[in-house]
């Protein structure tokens, strides 16, 4: 019996794994500096805890799953609850939070490195009054200084992956696009319907909540159909995937479905909120892009290539050919009808700016 991990629960793990790597190298980077400061010698026994093989092992575990905490609050607790703040006001509110939780886990672990050293139960009145002259002490404060900076270089590192999103910052950070690439990738350009109207009868506040939320709710089914946003364009989104991931259990399809659901289901919430929901149409196809930095002011990762164009010329036409979801041949022959979608051929157009007429297909 097989066990698969949900898409967002992987996508969760993925985005938390690196607070603790963080946590565990800024640790290394001060333990290095404090050792060679001291030649490798406690010169406080009297409120530090020696730095053996065993404490040294409890340190770095204890560090790694710090980072992991202070991830998992980041990315799953905290995500949606500071949108309406500043910068600086999301990292200073968040900080102050830290605070608390930090002293309680210093307590804690040293109490527990202070038994490793001392070879005592942490209850035992040595090792407490040991924790009491190190909380009087300048090793305290060197050591909350030291948390205080690997807290704010993690709050700092989750604020620059929640606006550039954490695929993008990654391959910055790992180069994997300082030189243009060629890949093979399915893009679902999605639509508003109505827009114009909409924005017209709410006004431009109102509106932008409404977009927000309305962005907000397709963000579980694109991630569980291990699809990644490349751009909110107005009341637009692109959707994209890898070929070979897109088409695996047809999960550029369903993503179309599962959203459509995902806004039945929420609809009241729009209602409630703003007197209207919404709805979308959208145009699907597979091709080869470039994909690459680019920028001079500003960098981001973009691609280019004919698809795009194609994409967004098949999801214009969903109007006039009276269905919401329409499909490229190229990317409907990577398929075949299955129990859970079939096929309907609509017409051969020859799409805006191109000479070879592209036939197009309905699915449901």
């Amino acid at each position: 019996m097989s066990f698969s991990v949900p898409p967002k629960v992987k996508r969760n793990i993925s985005r938390i794994i690196p607070f603790g790597f963080i946590w565990l190298f800024c640790g290394w980077v001060f333990l290095i500096n404090d050792l060679s400061l001291t030649r490798n010698q406690n010169l406080n026994p009297e409120t530090d805890i020696t730095i053996t093989l065993p404490v040294f092992i409890f340190a770095n575990i204890s560090l790694f799953l710090v980072g992991l905490l202070i991830g998992t609050m980041e990315m799953v607790v905290f995500e949606k609850r500071f949108r309406k703040f500043s910068l600086l006001g999301k990292i200073g509110t968040k900080l102050l939070i830290y605070l608390g939780l930090l002293f309680i886990i210093v307590v804690v672990t040293y109490l527990i490195a202070g038994a490793i050293e001392m070879k005592l139960p942490p209850y035992h009145s040595e090792v407490l009054n040991k924790m009491g002259r190190f909380l009087g002490s300048i090793t305290f404060l060197n050591t909350s200084l030291q948390l205080g900076f690997q807290l704010f270089l993690s709050v700092v590192y989750a604020a620059i992956t929640e606006n550039l999103g954490h695929n993008v910052f990654r391959n910055f950070f790992t180069g994997k696009y300082h030189t243009p690439k060629i890949e093979r990738r399915i893009f679902m350009f999605l639509d508003m319907k109505q827009s114009t109207a909409i924005a017209e009868q709410l006004g431009h506040v109102a509106y932008f909540d409404f977009l927000q939320k309305y962005y907000e709710l397709m963000s579980d089914p694109i991630i569980e159909n291990f699809g990644e946003v490349y751009q909110y364009v107005g009341d637009e989104v692109v959707i994209t995937w890898d070929a070979e991931k897109g088409l695996k259990n047809q999960y550029c399809i369903s993503c179309y479905f599962d959203l459509k659901k995902q806004m039945e289901t929420q609809q009241h919430i729009f209602l409630e909120q703003f007197g209207i929901s919404p709805d979308f149409k959208a145009g699907m196809h597979i091709g080869e892009v470039s994909i690459g930095e680019i920028g001079a002011l500003k960098k981001e990762i973009v691609y280019s290539g004919d698809v795009l164009n194609t994409t967004a010329r098949i999801q214009s036409l969903c109007k006039q050919l009276g269905h919401d979801l329409i499909l490229s041949e190229d990317l409907k022959n990577e398929f075949s009808d299955s129990e859970n979608y079939t096929f309907e051929y609509l017409d051969e157009i020859t799409l805006q700016g191109k000479v070879t007429p592209t036939k197009l297909f309905a699915t449901h």
